[in-house]
């Protein structure tokens, strides 16, 4: 080959191409010059957090993609993972061990959903409520050492005071953030929020930011009222959670089966169910013999005089509940309008409170004929009726939004929890 000839190749090479060496270089550099596809292409921060909600009647698994666009602003929620397993953690009280493995298999949703390389830094909490609360002192911290033991062993990230029981009130406060984010209502020009009820196995909640000051004046003692400072706002909210009021334990309290020794040879009866009903019902670990009444003192007026006993005296009515507020109603609320067929199990809707006792009429009144799906039926809806009415206050024509599920996250106290614990929300 002529040098002329060959001169030209070599000039061709140098400007058609990198070299090889120059190709294995910035095929090294393209992770640092372009975002991952798991990232938005602003560089905002993705981070991931677990949160477990120990309930009454079962353990909770919530795994959260957040997006942080800046340290002054609220993250962004881009997605949830959930799973859910009963019974609760109460109910192995006599076997911790076995609470344990519960947490350990729920795990498993966590490292499905969290990048491996993201595992260190993904905080690790668990929250329990009502049914640990309601536990003697000592059975409910064998659990929460089981919990703490499964934790350490853990690859996440295990903060301290990652395993507890939560307070009552905090639970509403927390619930209240978590619908209050999800609809858009936290920010510093807020001026309507949504207010929360909150029904579980072992307590209920109620939260809302009155606008009247006479109903933080009459408020009962004052941890009824709690100030909430979040970022340039501070909000003064009505929040109470009624330990014992949750719909299980309202159940027993019913059946005039709290405390009662002898389960084994009791019968507890009650004209919330059918006349011919026998059976055994479990909760909190604890196996109970129940029945209708054969006597046939059966129906919705009846019923209702045995709930009314659960709320007369110790529900607060606070003020301004009719108008002044859009309440999200969920948990036990939502499920049992689902089993009564007053809402529909995927999108949920609006009832009024008068829904609930029109319905609650119709299954205690013809249970004897026409045996509902649940045998308690009559009786859960005949408390939530009563809660609201001769509990709450609420008018027969308040209509509630019930939910299961907000902008496709689960309506719970989990989600402001998390809030709480990435920005440090003052709640005292």
């Amino acid at each position: 080959m002529k040098p002329t000839v060959l001169l030209l190749l070599l000039v061709l090479l140098a400007v058609s191409g990198p070299s090889r060496a120059q190709v294995r270089s910035s095929h090294l550099d393209l992770p640092r010059i372009l975002p991952s596809l798991s990232r938005p292409a602003n560089h905002s921060r993705i981070f991931y957090a677990v949160m477990f909600d120990a309930g009454s009647t079962g353990t909770r698994i919530h795994v959260y993609t957040f997006i942080q666009n800046g340290s002054e602003k609220l993250p962004v929620l881009d997605n949830e993972m959930f799973h859910s397993t009963k019974p609760g953690l109460s109910a192995y009280a006599d076997s911790p061990e076995t609470a344990g493995e519960t947490v350990r298999r729920l795990l498993k949703v966590a490292k499905k959903a969290v990048p491996r390389l993201d595992w260190k830094r993904t905080p690790l909490v668990l929250r329990a409520t009502a049914g640990l609360r309601l536990l003697p002192v000592e059975k409910a911290q064998a659990l929460l050492d089981q919990v703490q033991h499964v934790f350490d062993e853990s690859p996440f990230l295990v903060p301290d005071n990652s395993v507890s029981i939560m307070d009552g009130t905090n639970e509403g406060i927390l619930a209240w953030i978590s619908l209050n984010f999800l609809t858009g209502h936290l920010n510093a020009n807020t001026k309507k929020t949504v207010g929360i009820l909150d029904l579980g196995g072992g307590s209920t909640q109620i939260t809302f930011l009155p606008k009247l000051k006479k109903t933080v004046e009459t408020a009962p003692v004052a941890d009824f009222v709690a100030r909430l400072d979040f970022f340039n706002s501070t909000f003064e909210l009505y929040s109470h959670s009624y330990l014992g009021n949750g719909i299980m334990a309202a159940r027993l309290a019913a059946l005039g089966a709290l405390g009662v020794e002898g389960l084994e040879w009791r019968v507890f009866k009650s004209s919330c169910l059918p006349n011919k009903f026998r059976d055994e019902w479990s909760f909190g670990g604890l196996t109970y013999q129940v029945s209708g009444d054969p006597d046939g003192h059966a129906g919705y007026k009846h019923c209702y005089q045995e709930v009314l006993k659960v709320v007369k005296g110790i529900i607060h009515q606070p003020c301004e509940l009719e108008d002044s507020n859009v309440f999200f109603a969920f948990s036990y609320y939502f499920d049992r309008a689902v089993d009564a067929g007053l809402i529909g199990g995927a999108q949920g809707g609006m009832l009024q409170v008068r829904d609930f006792k029109k319905r609650a009429k119709e299954v205690c009144n013809k249970m004897t004929k026409f045996p509902p799906i649940s045998s308690f039926l009559c009786m859960d809806l005949a408390y939530i009726t009563c809660l609201l009415k001769d509990g709450f206050g609420f008018k027969d024509s308040t209509v509630l939004q019930l939910t299961k599920k907000v902008n496709n996250v689960e309506a719970s106290w989990a989600l402001g929890a998390m809030l709480d614990h990435f920005q440090s929300l003052k709640i005292r």
